[in-house]
């Protein structure tokens, strides 16, 4: 099913678009599948950045799923592919769980059959967001910003300056105007005082979100939330209409060397012996667009 749709159009069924996030309904656990294909018809004036924080996705997530878009000048008319439907990552079902290859951050709230999707911004090469589990640790509301010694070293490095020590709650603060510690270390989730960058690798190590969904976030995950991130480039699933995939290209480590999908053990089990199934899988693990596909 395909939904097509422009920002006069509201959506209901198996995906709700609301201020914070995209809320589905948990599939069953034979099932990681959740919401549906959306297809924006483009108007003059749609850029991806408007479209992103209108439809709640990340910037390189449209750029993945739509590879030969300019995208700040898109023509009128054309369809856009809007990454609404996705894989749920391997693993329990259970807190927040952010898996890095896709920039997003899925909530399973305790004792209810939803699951809360919301993209985020990563560490950026040098600064990687670390793989770990652990649990929320600490709220903050309004918290000031206080760099750390080694990004004001960078900083002085760069710029052979010294770098501000704090920056108090306001406009200007970079944590924007909540932030939730993982565990006791340094990590947070947290909002940002700039548009760009939700989506994209462009922090120093911590997890961005949109102003809206940090402050969903504040206001409804509890300290002692279990918080696991993890990278899974590769999501296949087995479903009643056939095999599902979904492919993000890694992410590019210390160092620039791009990293590229290989046919794994794995892929080629779920695949099996259907020749035209693998020249498929391998022509979209050279070029992964971030999108459902089905080997049907």
């Amino acid at each position: 099913m395909k939904w097509v749709v422009n920002f006069g159009m509201l959506l209901s069924s198996f995906i709700t678009f609301v201020s914070w996030g995209s809320v589905y309904n948990l599939p069953s656990s034979d099932s990681r599948l959740i919401g549906e294909q959306v297809i924006h018809k483009a108007i003059k004036g749609d850029y991806f950045q408007a479209l992103a924080e209108n439809y709640n996705v990340g910037f390189f997530a449209l750029l993945a799923a739509n590879p030969n878009v300019d995208p700040f000048l898109l023509e009128p008319g054309s369809d856009i592919v809007i990454p609404k439907q996705m894989l749920l990552p391997f693993g329990k079902r259970e807190g927040i769980v952010i898996n890095l290859a896709e920039m997003r951050l899925y909530y399973y709230p305790k004792g209810e059959k939803l699951v809360y999707v919301f993209p985020v911004g990563i560490g950026r090469e040098g600064l990687e967001t670390p793989h770990l589990t652990s649990t929320i640790g600490e709220k903050r509301k309004d918290p000031t910003w206080r760099p750390t010694q080694e990004m004001r070293a960078r900083y002085f490095a760069e710029h052979g300056k010294e770098m501000v020590k704090e920056v108090p709650a306001g406009p200007n603060n970079p944590f924007g105007k909540y932030a939730l510690r993982i565990g006791t270390s340094e990590y947070l989730l947290h909002g940002t005082n700039k548009r760009f960058g939700i989506g994209m690798r462009a922090s120093s190590g911590c997890i961005r979100l949109y102003d809206n969904d940090i402050e969903w976030l504040y206001n409804n995950i509890p300290i002692g939330t279990l918080i696991r991130i993890l990278e899974q480039p590769i999501k296949m699933s087995y479903e009643h209409d056939g095999k599902k995939i979904e492919l993000h290209s890694p992410l590019t480590p210390e160092g620039g060397v791009e990293v590229k999908l290989v046919m794994t053990k794995a892929v080629k089990h779920f695949i099996g012996n259907n020749v035209q199934m693998l020249k498929k899988v391998s022509l979209l693990l050279a070029n992964p667009e971030g999108v459902v596909v089905s080997l049907n």
